[in-house]
């Protein structure tokens, strides 16, 4: 079970090098990796419920860990159906609300058949947040503002992060992202 945790976190480590940071798709992923300050948390085969704990316990652990700045809560072998995750994508982001962490830590989200609403299937812009395993990326508010604050044109980041990816086209992302995957 170590061995396969370890696998899941270097996939998931490769892609957000190759291609989170490859193709700059996020403006603190760099610093944030550089410095090991990303918490890798693996569930295989998780309920709803070891979910939402998991995400209130990481919510704990980043309250006492201030030298941690985000969790990716892994999930290889959980919500592999896209609307079933964002349906426990809904209730995370609801039980922050309820549990006082509104304004503090939000979830962004990543699964391997992510979609924008506003794109067809194979619109090479959904590659911005398909990722190797579903995931929630548990984050702390102040940061993303204080990054932000400092980074040229921050509202447009989405349609450039789109552009980068169309500009590329669907096989290069599709290889990209599963160049990520071989055994490492």
């Amino acid at each position: 079970m170590e061995q396969q945790h370890e696998l899941v976190v270097n996939h998931t480590r490769t892609w957000i090098r190759e291609v989170v940071i490859g193709l700059s798709f996020c403006p603190s992923r760099l610093n944030l990796f550089q410095t090991e300050k990303i918490r890798y948390k693996v569930l295989l085969q998780a309920s709803p419920q070891t979910v939402l704990e998991t995400v209130i316990r990481e919510a704990y652990h980043l309250d006492q860990h201030t030298d941690v700045e985000t969790t990716l809560i892994l999930l290889p072998e959980a919500f592999s159906d896209f609307m079933d995750y964002l349906d426990l994508l809904d209730i995370s982001e609801q039980l922050l609300v309820d549990q006082g962490y509104e304004g503090i830590y939000q979830v962004a989200s990543f699964h391997p058949e992510y979609q924008f609403a506003d794109t067809t299937l194979h619109d090479p812009a959904n590659y911005t947040n398909r990722s190797p395993y579903p995931m929630l990326h548990l984050i702390r508010e102040d940061t993303i503002t204080l990054v932000l604050e400092n980074y040229p044109d921050p509202e447009n980041i989405p349609e450039r992060n789109r552009s980068v990816a169309r500009s590329k086209g669907l096989v290069a992302m599709v290889a990209l992202r599963e160049a990520c995957m071989r055994e490492q």
